[in-house]
């Protein structure tokens, strides 16, 4: 789970909580290189729907070893999926300030204490899940993107960043959370100092 490019407009700095789970995937989706100068409107399309894909998948088991260290806020991660071996990476430093944050921002009731662990682990789930079953293909079908169309046939393309969209919505949804943690990502990019600028 990275702590995605997501930008906030000043009013958002103060109340991220403002924007809704949508227009965070909408920013995201627009964050994602490929996607430059495409229309707004079709990005929430895209992530309208990799939303409601995420939400409706059904529990994905995990059977990945988890390895927990530090220096997560450096690599601005919370967690990170390897396939080989699939191993889950979980960064405390980083799940600690996002815990902190909650507590500053009073979302308690929309993140309860531990659910950020929960969300970073069902979120890699849904990547290992996704890179290694047909969930990949149904993906695609139900984003609508066509790259190829011969006659009646037609070929779903690939869309940049909707994957994760997909993980955050089932990590909102198992995980019983109030918002998308994509809303947390936000707020924590927007708290930490980006590599190479000051303090």
């Amino acid at each position: 789970m990275t702590i995605t490019g997501l930008t906030l407009a000043d009013r958002e700095l103060t109340d991220p909580a403002s924007v809704d789970d949508i227009e965070w995937g909408v920013r995201l989706l627009a964050a994602t290189p490929t996607h430059e100068g495409r229309d707004r409107e079709l990005l929430r399309q895209w992530a309208g729907r990799a939303d409601e894909f995420g939400s409706q998948l059904a529990p994905v088991p995990s059977t990945a070893r988890v390895v927990e260290r530090d220096g997560g806020v450096e690599l601005m991660l919370l967690a990170r999926y390897t396939s080989r071996p699939p191993t889950v990476e979980l960064y405390i430093d980083t799940l600690a300030l996002a815990e902190e944050l909650i507590d500053a921002r009073d979302w308690r009731a929309w993140y309860p204490p531990g659910s950020v662990r929960a969300a970073a682990l069902a979120h890699e789930a849904v990547h290992a899940h996704l890179h290694h079953g047909p969930e990949k293909a149904a993906l695609k079908q139900a984003l609508g993107h066509t790259v190829l169309r011969l006659g009646r046939h037609r070929v779903a393309g690939h869309v940049a960043g909707a994957e994760e969209v997909a993980a955050h919505a089932y990590a909102r949804t198992v995980c019983g959370l109030g918002r998308s943690p994509l809303l947390l990502t936000a707020a924590l990019r927007a708290a930490l100092p980006r590599p190479g600028r000051e303090k």
